[in-house]
């Protein structure tokens, strides 16, 4: 099966989906699911471990994780999530773009440097030579961030990607068959990434993929009906999550003490879960309602991915805007609490 005809099914899939999304308003809710990622370490999980969540919200909450943020697309088209925490942009417009009524309500990290390629070190292949990269095999989570940044970077060295064998492949899978040399190339992030650099570099640091437009951050999504009749509730989930950002952004003895909680959630020791944290920026609720992201910055960015993934083939077609894709009325309720 051919890279487009993978993202053209799974985005046909989600568009048979949308129709079963469903909520209940906050005045009946008793309990929620919502998705998070392993290896993927971030404040809001000392909350999480904590209780906090389900002490302010007065809900049960489970935690599920998934690996990439198409799937989580899917559990919500089926109903199965109300919240995903830090989905990338690229899994939540190819949802969109195929007609899922998702909203984005928070920016939950901004990592340039923690999403990218790795090429296999016995290519010896740099930024000067990438378009040896043609007709090489590749490992690529398709729709999800890592595909932006794999289709960003190959057009901007002049590759052809039609010349490329993409497997899909989820980061971790990528990072195991780059170990066993059975890839030239595998696309990712966090603790999978980690593991590919054992075997290989990268293209483009972080800097020069935001020198060139490739940002690479996630939001907290939910399903539009959710957001509608549920906002109270979601809107104390972000102030939570707005809390224990603002405890690690302001650094000192309360930041550290976050780390092994970190650490043991996210399913990583504590040096990793530290320098991982170190390459993430966890903008505050100010500057979050900000022109630069979701004051219309996140909104004209999410436009520029769709019209990559179209021109590639792999969306049939992005919307004409993505403005109404983004609600931040429940950050702006929690930023007055």
């Amino acid at each position: 099966m051919t890279l487009k005809s993978k993202l053209l099914g799974a985005t046909a899939a989600l568009t048979a989906l949308t129709g079963a999304q469903s909520a209940l308003p906050d005045a009946h809710m008793t309990e929620i699911t919502v998705a998070y990622f392993l290896e993927w370490p971030m404040p809001f999980q000392a909350a999480k471990v904590a209780g906090t969540y389900e002490e302010e919200m007065g809900v049960d909450i489970n935690w599920v994780a998934f690996d990439t943020g198409t799937a989580m697309s899917a559990a919500m088209a089926s109903g199965d999530v109300q919240i995903a925490v830090s989905q990338g942009v690229p899994p939540f417009v190819v949802a969109t773009s195929a007609g899922q009524d998702l909203k984005a309500v928070d920016v939950a990290v901004s990592y340039s440097d923690n999403d990218n390629c790795v090429v296999a070190s016995a290519l010896e292949i740099d930024k000067d030579t990438a378009s040896d990269l043609a007709g090489k095999r590749v490992a690529v989570p398709i729709g999800t961030a890592a595909h932006y940044g794999f289709l960003s970077q190959m057009n901007h060295f002049g590759v052809d990607i039609s010349t490329m064998e993409v497997v899909d492949m989820a980061p971790a899978e990528g990072a195991a068959a780059l170990a066993q040399g059975s890839l030239d190339m595998a696309c990712g992030w966090g603790g999978a990434l980690r593991r590919m650099k054992e075997h290989g570099n990268v293209l483009l640091t972080g800097a020069e993929k935001e020198e060139l437009g490739i940002l690479v951050f996630d939001v907290t999504s939910a399903p539009a009906d959710f957001v509608a009749e549920n906002p109270d509730l979601l809107a104390k989930f972000l102030e939570v999550t707005a809390e224990a950002n603002a405890t690690w952004n302001a650094g000192g003895p309360e930041a550290e003490a976050m780390i092994p909680v970190i650490a043991q959630d996210a399913g990583m020791d504590e040096q990793a879960t530290r320098d991982t944290m170190a390459t993430f920026v966890f903008p505050s609720v100010e500057e979050q309602l900000t022109e630069k992201w979701l004051g219309g910055g996140a909104q004209n960015f999410m436009k520029g991915v769709a019209g990559v993934f179209t021109e590639a083939g792999s969306i049939p077609e992005a919307l004409d805007t993505y403005e109404n894709a983004v609600d931040t009325g429940p950050l702006s309720t929690a930023q007055a609490m």
